[in-house]
């Protein structure tokens, strides 16, 4: 099958990160790169299990945590987490969609669902200057990264527009995008989101290695004209070990 439709098949919520717990000490090393501080009120948009606010109060000595979760399950744990460490935080049962920002100096934001971006995106530009939003892996739409600590991004407002391209040179740091650098940005995004148990981790650099190197050499960012050698094999990989097909999408 077509990648589109092998991605397609996954569950919807694994797809846009509403469903992926991220492990604390990639939210340790997310709070770092955003230079995470008393002065500062933090908001996660899809709050899972509450790790990330625990954090946030107790190690960081954030001014005010609040974490936005629209199931109602992992509100629950997230408000239990909380009481058991005697953290005061704000966790509120509703879509982030209809959320209030507008104090928010830092916010961790985790969803690729086009629709959802979207509508989050213009709530982010009308925020005050100075914010950040971190994402992962993926930046918000049509914005240049202020910063960049792959798979971490850091935007900050007032945003500055970019093309597709722009985006990748400032995410890769680079003109030329070779296997190489795609495998090692790959790599970085499985280990940043993966856990100890998990079986599918080579797998998984293998899909995001060939769509980085992919998206690059349509955008004119490969580093040669002719297909190399490990994307061909990989290419071949796919199609008889996991049945994906994507040559389609190599122009």
């Amino acid at each position: 099958m077509k990648i589109e439709d092998y991605l397609a098949s996954l569950p919807q919520s694994i797809m846009t990160g509403e469903d992926v717990q991220l492990l604390d000490d990639s939210i340790r090393d997310i709070f770092k790169f955003a230079e995470l501080g008393k002065n500062d009120t933090f908001y996660h948009l899809g709050c899972g299990n509450g790790n990330s606010l625990a954090i946030a109060l107790q190690e960081f000595s954030v001014k005010k945590a609040v974490g936005i979760e629209k199931d109602s399950i992992k509100v629950i744990e997230a408000k239990n987490l909380l009481a058991e460490k005697k953290l005061d935080a704000d966790i509120l049962n509703q879509d982030i969609v209809d959320s209030d920002l507008s104090d928010a100096t830092v916010i961790l934001f985790w969803f690729s669902d086009l629709s959802i971006t979207e509508k989050m995106f213009s709530k982010f530009s009308k925020l005050k200057p100075g914010c950040r939003i971190i994402t992962i892996f993926d930046p918000l739409p049509g914005v240049l990264p202020q910063r960049v600590s792959f798979p971490y991004l850091l935007h900050e407002t007032p945003f500055r527009p970019a093309t597709m391209k722009e985006q990748l040179v400032r995410i890769f740091g680079t003109e030329c995008i070779d296997f190489t650098t795609a495998w090692e940005f790959a790599e970085r995004y499985t280990k940043a989101i993966g856990s100890p148990e998990a079986g599918n981790d080579r797998f998984l650099t293998i899909l995001q290695t060939m769509m980085i190197w992919i998206n690059a050499r349509n955008l004119g960012l490969s580093c040669t004209e002719e297909v190399p050698a490990p994307v061909k094999a990989y290419v071949e990989i796919l199609e008889n070990f996991f049945n994906i097909e994507v040559r389609h999408l190599i122009k």
